[in-house]
């Protein structure tokens, strides 16, 4: 049987869209509608091929990006007397500036609580702080970032070759036990790295689902050394708890 996977670790369709404007470098007052509809609609099918819970709320956005696309192709009115209509953007770059800045306010108050934590030398700072190596800050990643570093794993596959069930040589359960195993050698492990070890398209699918459910039962930690850098892995020092004994 195929393992269906089913977590809460998606943000919502408005990160999804930032993270395509950021990695992309768009202009987000100028976004090309086209390019970032073609994208979202890609990571949206993909996310369903792999049996990952996606809201309705991610629909909702797919529509609103497919209207607003129909509305740019529409001839305009060249009529003088007519001034021109608002640009049909409009609404979703005012509603990505305003999350952005809720989203960077929500940071700095855990920043602040963070460095309050460190003032008063209290021992339970977040998991994912005492993961990073000492001295050095690491950008946490997030589960878009997950999915482009497996787009680019698995670019060259087929199409029909995704909905093939993941044989028994390469389960999830035995990557999630391997993955866990290479921990306790190494402080991180890149995921590029799991991705190369793999010997064909079907092992590189069954890792990124491993990596998923343990993200899910909070035994690792994902994160990056710089935006949109190399995925590093490491184990939540916070949950060590045996695999398997829940």
């Amino acid at each position: 049987m195929g393992y269906k996977i089913k977590i809460d670790i998606f943000e919502g369709p408005l990160d999804l869209l930032l993270y395509l404007v950021k990695k992309d470098e768009l202009n987000i007052y100028d976004i090309p509608i086209a390019q970032v509809t073609e994208q979202y609609l890609a990571y949206l099918e993909l996310m369903q091929i792999l049996d990952l819970n996606i809201a309705g709320e991610f629909l909702v956005m797919a529509a609103t990006l497919m209207q607003i696309k129909s509305r740019m192709l529409l001839p305009r009115q060249e009529s003088p007397d007519e001034e021109e209509g608002p640009d049909p953007r409009e609404e979703l770059v005012q509603r990505l500036l305003e999350y952005q800045r809720f989203k960077e306010a929500a940071c700095e108050l855990r920043q602040r609580q963070k460095n309050r934590n460190e003032h008063f030398l209290r021992q339970h700072n977040t998991a994912f702080c005492q993961a990073q190596p000492q001295g050095e800050v690491l950008f946490e990643a997030s589960i878009f970032d997950l999915i482009n570093a497996f787009t680019q794993a698995i670019k060259e596959v087929p199409r029909e070759l995704f909905y093939e069930v993941i044989k028994d040589e390469f389960t999830v359960e035995e990557k999630i036990h391997n993955i866990l195993h290479l921990l306790l050698d190494s402080e991180a492990l890149l995921l590029t790295e799991l991705f190369q070890q793999a010997k064909n398209k079907m092992e590189i699918i069954a890792t990124f689902l491993a990596v998923l459910e343990l993200i899910r039962l909070k035994e690792i930690i994902i994160g990056q050394r710089d935006l949109f850098g190399p995925i590093e892995i490491f184990r939540n020092t916070q949950n060590i708890v045996p695999y398997g004994r829940r």
